[in-house]
């Protein structure tokens, strides 16, 4: 599947769906953030653009119509832009600057692929997902997992270390890279 999660989309439509809130602000605020970086800005107002953007997306997702074959990154690229523009009118400068080679150098969303973005924005993706699934495991099958899966330790090792059975290890890096696919299915368009 090429699109942002369906069912997280539908989740987020309700407002009181807090978790899905979580994992949306959790696993978007990086691209949001880098997006923001892209037009010039700095750190803070950057920042600040991200929680301006995530405020407008909260505002209008319980009337966004999901079309998958439409890209939702590309929706949420329109979005930071526009408001980047208005920032832009409100300080008073140029039209021009404010849609000239600055904004032209943000990639779209179905072009940079390969770019050194895509790779920072995926290990920071694949670092928060971690963080939103280290709750759905018991802290010592966690590190055993983790030290399986990201130091690529021997199961033996890492079981003799921590008490955990090597089946448990296994066990716990097939649930968690199931997990993984399903939490970023569709962010890494």
């Amino acid at each position: 599947m090429n699109s942002t999660s369906e069912s997280l989309l539908l989740r987020l439509k309700k407002a009181n769906d807090q978790d899905a809130w979580s994992r949306f602000v959790k696993l978007y605020t990086p691209l949001l953030f880098h997006w923001a970086r892209k037009t010039g800005l700095q750190s803070q107002d950057s920042a600040d653009l991200t929680q301006e953007v995530l405020a407008i997306v909260f505002r209008k997702l319980p009337e966004f119509h999901y079309d998958p074959q439409k890209s939702f990154r590309s929706w949420l690229r329109t979005i930071t832009l526009n408001r980047h523009r208005e920032l832009f009118r409100r300080k008073s400068v140029s039209r021009r600057a404010a849609t000239g080679s600055v904004l032209a150098q943000i990639p779209d969303a179905r072009s940079d692929a390969d770019s050194t973005w895509d790779l920072e924005y995926g290990r920071s993706l694949f670092s928060s997902a971690m963080d939103v699934l280290q709750s759905e495991f018991r802290p010592t099958t966690w590190e055993a997992v983790r030290k399986y899966v990201i130091e690529n330790r021997p199961a033996a090792e890492i079981a003799a270390e921590t008490g955990v059975s090597v089946w448990t290890i296994y066990a716990g890096k097939s649930r968690l890279l199931a997990r993984l696919r399903e939490e970023l299915d569709g962010l890494l368009e």
